[in-house]
């Protein structure tokens, strides 16, 4: 009883301080004099921010002890945020940031004004942000080699401020952009300025675009933007919008309700359940598409067309191709730096390996890799140094396939792996058939099917390559008893064994291959992700920037303010 009457008494004192806090935000009351944004698109792909807001507190407003400043989304970095104050005109003091004590609804922080604007006084606000990122789309003219940038500057609430506000806003261009590749999109038809910007360059040579207008309000929210070659950013900053836009779908069937009205039982039901079994269906589609893609190691450029067929890939590079399993791969590789007689399986599980010294010439840098970690007793250590080569060798695959046709080097590759299968199904003896498959076991794998496929094919003993104890070494002792004649074994327990392999690279050694290949996707191939573009508005009622960009972005980096 005695906890319940003290939540009670918590409960009553919260409800008895909200209206007196909102009472004290309502008071607030200025005018923004002058707002100037630098706003930087860099190399990176990132955003850096340079605000300098001069502010005059009015004669009977609260004092402006706190300024929130919305950001274009949730990926800014707070470690890079300062911010100083000039409260008497003249000195400028540092003062902190805080994303707890924002109040806006979307992402962003609060410069507590340790240095406060008092009523009737002035004071300005400087603020920097170093790093912002997925603030890149795709222009929606030219989507395939442009880059859109759009960005709406700080806006606070039309409760607080009044008045007009000289603004400027300047776009520096990444380094390297050409004022002849560069396009400005014509900001929206609030804005009261010249629709074009004043086109220059700053002291580092970077294009610039400049807005300005002394006739802006500080409740408004203007989109202004640009577009350049996606050349000058790395690919992995440009985000791409989500396929499926639920925000639509909802509206959609909202619209249906209304127009058949809500007098029967029917239509009530499908415009309630509908949206939501599309929105559970839409994320049960993207979590599988999400799976499927963590294993998507390839990038994206590789699927781009060009002509003709790239010739002379080794089978593990066509493996990469095809987007093999890492774990199959992995034992292609093992099976290549024992054919060389680089290696010598001495453990199977767990996998330990006895490197040659000195290495064979002919080896090729990723089976040096290969090799180079196994030489690495940590576990973890390991597996990092084979990401590392993994991840050299599908960015090796994507360089080698620059110019060529995907579609028809896929088809060239599964071509010989056909035939390397047709030649051993084709011969007359276990002998000639053993040495096919020793010759070629590696293109063999590039099969989905191998497991099975090499079950049927082997329907007899094999005679075993003169190598295989180097990967197997159960058969040592077989190949020693045997008085010089060829050991063979069943075809089905070859199979198994090279099955077992993979196994133990999936499980020993790579630890998950899922997790694997996805460590790999993030640096071959890794996920936009896709995030609001809106910015928080104002927590007393400023309004919302909706990123409806009618303009050549597709999506827009906006920011909100409030107090």
């Amino acid at each position: 009883m005695h906890r319940r009457l003290v939540s009670l008494v918590l409960l009553l004192g919260l409800l008895l301080a909200l209206p007196a806090r909102a009472a004290a935000k309502s008071d607030y009351s200025f005018s923004l004099d002058k707002e100037v944004v630098q706003v930087y698109w860099n190399a990176d792909g990132t955003e850096s921010l340079d605000y300098n807001l001069t502010f005059t507190c009015s004669p009977n407003g609260h004092t402006i002890d706190y300024v929130d400043m919305g950001m274009p989304n949730h990926h800014f970095d707070i470690s890079t945020v300062s911010a100083d104050v000039t409260a008497d005109m003249e000195t400028a003091y540092p003062v902190p940031v805080s994303t707890s004590d924002y109040q806006g609804s979307g992402a962003g922080f609060a410069v507590q004004m340790v240095m406060p604007i008092y009523a009737g006084e002035s004071g300005s606000l400087h603020v920097s942000v170093g790093r912002i990122s997925q603030v890149l789309y795709k222009d929606s003219s030219d989507p395939t080699t442009y880059a859109s940038a759009d960005f709406a500057p700080n806006y606070f609430g039309s409760s607080y401020v009044y008045g007009n506000t000289d603004l400027t806003v300047t776009f520096h261009l990444p380094p390297g952009v050409q004022p002849a590749e560069a396009r400005f999109h014509t900001p929206g038809s609030n804005w009261p300025g010249n629709p074009s910007p004043q086109i220059g360059t700053d002291e580092q040579g970077r294009v610039t675009y400049t807005w300005q207008s002394n006739q802006a309000v500080g409740s408004a929210s203007y989109l202004f933007g640009a577009s350049f070659p996606n050349s000058y950013v790395p690919e992995g900053a440009i985000v791409v919008p989500p396929l499926i836009d639920l925000s639509a779908i909802g509206d959609w069937f909202h619209g249906i309700n209304v127009w058949f009205g809500n007098n029967g039982w029917f239509w009530p039901v499908m415009c309630n359940v509908i949206p939501w079994a599309v929105i559970i269906l839409a994320f049960v589609y993207a979590g599988i598409a999400g799976k499927k893609r963590k294993l998507e190691y390839l990038p994206p450029k590789i699927s781009i067309e060009g002509h003709g067929i790239k010739r002379g890939l080794t089978a593990v590079e066509a493996a990469i191709l095809l987007e093999a399993p890492l774990d199959k791969v992995m034992t292609m590789i093992l099976f290549g730096v024992i054919k060389k007689n680089a290696a010598t399986v001495t453990s199977r599980d767990p996998l330990k390996l006895q490197v040659s010294a000195p290495l064979p010439a002919e080896l090729h840098e990723y089976e040096k890799g290969f090799l180079a970690a196994f030489a690495e007793t940590q576990t973890i250590a390991r597996r990092q140094l084979l990401e590392k080569m993994t991840v050299d060798l599908v960015k090796s695959v994507s360089d080698e396939m620059k110019g060529f046709s995907r579609k028809e080097t896929v088809a060239y590759y599964q071509d010989i792996m056909n035939r390397a299968w047709q030649q051993i199904e084709a011969a007359g003896t276990p002998e000639v058939k053993g040495q096919l498959y020793a010759e070629s076991v590696e293109w063999t794998m590039l099969d989905k099917d191998y497991d099975n496929r090499t079950r049927r094919v082997f329907m007899q003993p094999v005679i075993v390559p003169t190598w295989w104890g180097h990967y197997d070494p159960s058969y040592k002792s077989a190949a020693s008893k045997s008085s010089g004649a060829p050991a063979s074994l069943p075809g089905s327990a070859m199979a198994a064994s090279v099955v077992t392999g993979v196994q133990v690279f999936s499980a020993r050694v790579l630890g998950d291959v899922h997790t694997f290949t996805s460590g790999v996707t993030e640096k071959t191939n890794p996920t936009p992700i896709s995030s609001s573009s809106s910015g928080g508005h104002s927590s007393g009622g400023g309004s919302h920037c909706a990123c409806a960009c009618a303009c050549a972005g597709c999506a827009c980096a906006c920011a909100g303010g409030g107090r």
